[in-house]
Parts: C-alpha cells; sequence; structure tokens
C-alpha cells in the first residue's frame, strides 16, 4: 500500500537512508528542510521537497510549517530525524489529524533524553555506567579538583536545550584536565546545565538499535564503529554490522521498557578495552545516523516503522548480515585530515592510539571490496553531488 509520508531535517544522512528506503518500497516521500536544497530532497525517491524553519532557532514555526505541510499533502505518516524537531513537534501530535506521528510522548521522550536520569535507570537494573559528577551551574568545576580522574568526557543531561524561544544543541568535550575542562565548559550556556562529567571509556563503540512498538519488539540490530569524526569521538563514519548480544540486547530492551518506550531507538555503549565490560552511554529516541547500514545488512526499520504505524507490523526481524561494513565518504575524508593535521594528543586520544601513516593505511583499505558507500549509490546519485559540492564549498 502507498502511503504519503513526510520527512523533516532533509540533510541528515539519516533522513537520506530514510526517503531512499520508503521511496524503494512504493511510498510517496515529501523531505522538509530548512535550506533550499538538501541531501535527502536531492534523492530521485523524493516525490518533493520545502523549506521549513530551523527547527533550533524558531521551534514553534518549524512545527506550524511542518503540520501545514502534513495537512496539505494529506499526509499518512510524519518522521521527524533529529531530537530538535521531535522536540517541536511532539507536543503538537492532536493537530496531526489522522496522520501518524510514530514515537513515544513528549513526556517519554523528554525523559529518554535526559542522560542522567538514563544512566541511573540503567544503574539500577545492575547495567554497568560511567563515574561521574554532576555539575549544576559552571562555577562548581573549581569543586571536582582530585574528585574526578582524567582525561574526562563532559557533557550537558541534554543534548538539545531551551534558551527561550530558541534552542541550543550541544555535544560532549573530552578534557585533559581541569583547566581544559574549565575552557570548555564556558562555551556552554548556563540554561544547558546540568553538565555531566565523566570517565572516559576507552574502547569500542557498540551501538543497539531497536524498534518496539506496543511493548512488543518488532526489529533489531547492532553495529560496532570502526571510525569516528572526530577521531576522539563522534559520529561514525565507517561502522560494521556485528552480532547480537542477547545480554546487551535484553538490557537495551529492559531499559526502553522502563520508561514506556514506543518506536525506534539507539542504545550506545562502550567496550572497555581493558576488561570488556560494556558501558551505557546514552539512548537516543529516534534514527541514528547509520541507519543505512542496518538496511543493507537486512533490517529495513523505516518501513517497518512505518507498517507498525499503520496498524500492520510485520513479523519481529532479528536476523541479519554480520559483517557488512558502511562508510560515510566525505565524513571519512574529514577523518583522515585531522588524522594527518594534528597529533594523537592534539585530538585527545588514548594512549597507544595509532599514529598518522597508520590511520592513512586504514583509510586507504577501507576503498576494498565489502565497504558500501553510504551516499553514493549508482542508482542515486544527485545526493553524492550535492554532498560534494557542499564538502568543497566549506573549505
Amino acid at each position: 500500500m502507498t502511503r504519503r509520508v513526510v520527512i523533516t531535517d532533509g540533510d541528515q544522512r539519516s533522513a537520506l537512508a530514510l526517503t531512499r528506503s520508503l521511496g524503494r518500497a512504493g511510498h510517496r516521500v515529501i523531505v522538509c528542510s530548512s535550506k533550499r536544497r538538501s541531501l535527502a530532497g536531492a534523492s530521485r525517491f523524493a516525490v518533493d521537497q520545502t523549506i521549513v524553519p530551523d527547527p533550533l532557532r524558531a521551534p514553534d514555526a518549524f512545527a506550524e510549517w511542518v503540520i501545514a505541510i502534513v495537512r496539505q499533502s494529506s499526509a499518512d505518516v510524519l518522521i521527524p530525524v533529529t531530537e530538535a524537531s521531535l522536540l517541536a513537534l511532539l507536543p503538537h501530535r492532536e493537530l496531526l489529524g489522522p496522520c501518524k506521528l510514530p514515537f513515544a510522548d513528549i513526556k517519554q521522550f523528554l525523559d529518554i533524553c535526559d542522560k542522567a536520569t538514563v544512566l541511573a535507570t540503567a544503574a539500577r537494573h545492575g547495567t554497568a555506567v560511567p563515574r561521574q559528577c554532576v555539575l549544576r551551574t559552571p562555577s562548581e568545576v573549581a569543586t571536582l579538583e582530585g574528585k574526578v580522574n582524567f582525561p574526562v568526557v563532559a557533557k550537558p543531561a541534554r543534548s538539545v536545550a531551551d534558551l527561550g524561544t530558541t534552542r541550543f544543541k550541544s555535544g560532549a568535550v573530552q578534557a585533559r584536565d581541569l583547566q581544559t575542562l574549565s575552557n570548555s565548559l564556558e562555551r556552554i550556556p548556563i540554561d544547558a546545565y546540568p553538565v555531566l562529567v565523566q570517565e572516559r571509556i576507552i574502547g569500542s563503540g557498540i551501538g543497539v538499535f531497536v524498534l518496539l512498538w506496543d511493548g512488543e519488539l518488532r526489529a533489531a540490530f547492532a553495529h560496532r564503529r570502526l571510525r569516528e569524526k572526530p577521531p576522539s569521538g563522534g559520529v561514525s563514519v565507517l561502522s560494521e554490522s556485528v552480532a547480537l548480544d542477547p545480554d546487551l540486547l535484553a538490557r537495551s530492551v529492559a531499559l526502553l521498557r522502563d520508561f514506556d518506550w514506543r518506536g525506534v531507538a539507539m542504545v550506545e555503549y562502550k567496550l572497555d578495552e581493558k576488561t570488556g565490560v560494556p558501558y551505557l552511554m546514552e539512548v537516543n529516541g529516534r534514527f541514528w545516523g547509520s541507519l543505512q547500514l542496518a538496511i543493507d545488512a537486512g533490517v529495513d526499520f523505516p518501513n517497518l516503522l512505518v507498517d507498525a504505524a499503520c496498524g500492520q507490523p510485520r513479523p519481529c526481524v532479528t536476523q541479519y548480515k554480520v559483517g557488512t561494513r558502511l562508510r560515510w565518504e566525505w565524513g571519512d575524508v574529514d577523518n583522515l585530515a585531522l588524522r594527518l593535521r594534528r597529533s594523537p594528543h592534539a585530538l585527545a586520544l588514548p594512549e597507544g592510539a595509532p599514529g598518522r601513516l597508520k590511520g592513512l593505511a586504514d583509510f586507504v583499505r577501507a576503498f576494498g571490496p565489502g565497504t558500501r558507500r553510504e551516499v553514493l549509490r549508482f542508482d542515486d546519485p544527485r545526493p553524492f553531488l550535492h554532498e560534494t559540492l557542499n564538502w568543497f564549498r566549506r573549505r
């Protein structure tokens, strides 16, 4: 059955994966973006693309415009892609009419976005979490002297914070000493506090991805991050599908059920390289950047979610091809450029991290067989051309 689906945040790679997956299945996909041209909007599988306000700078106007597009297009399903878009749209679910918004309610979403709450809940289940201190104000950084072991990772409890009528998005920062941490915290607005200062867990990043619907597991997938941007930790630029760890899957599902979760979610862990213990890092209650890897490996989360939302859930999917690799082309180039231009110390890489020559060799090896390109698909080349032009314009 053909459905009309509106997707927000067209410049996100997950939006492109959604557009391609749903478009190939025969659905009519309308892409929204705050830019005139977007990555997903360039896809041949997008029947239309529309400019909307930025969900961070103008969340109320963004919600108003998207709701109008949903009504004008008689959309069956609306899929917000980023945390900012979900925060703007979830409170207005009742204004969407018959259109499905296949995510948890705003209360559950706010709870799952609170890293401190998620980690405390996981710890009660016996899941390992990083040791941390909570800073309520910037001035409290002085109280950390002698209380934490550096290096540390500092991150606001919420990735997207309210700043009056706008919102602020922040990520994690690495700090090797108290002065570096203090300098980093100065760039975080007071409204983004509390900030979590955590011990740094050195090891591979493991993502467990699930779709829960009406309390039932409908799909599950796992990947391992091989390279990230920035190299010290960030978005995945090279990842690989791995077998589901039954214990991690059970812990992830139990955690999400504690939050009455509904929809897709990524549960992120770090495997301590010394002990092998998986530490829970955070939960993202939305589609993730490397969504295309799951689709390529055989777990089509976009279509599974749309079918569940429209009352036609499929059998649970947990079997997929292990060892599938996905490379974000220009993201990997950025990773290599950072590795070549800056020292491991300047990049806050852990001791024993590979040097420049090893980084270059690893980059070249990724061109070998078995690694799929994330954006460049020969049956849909325009998104790669769009991204390439933008990459050179930023240089």
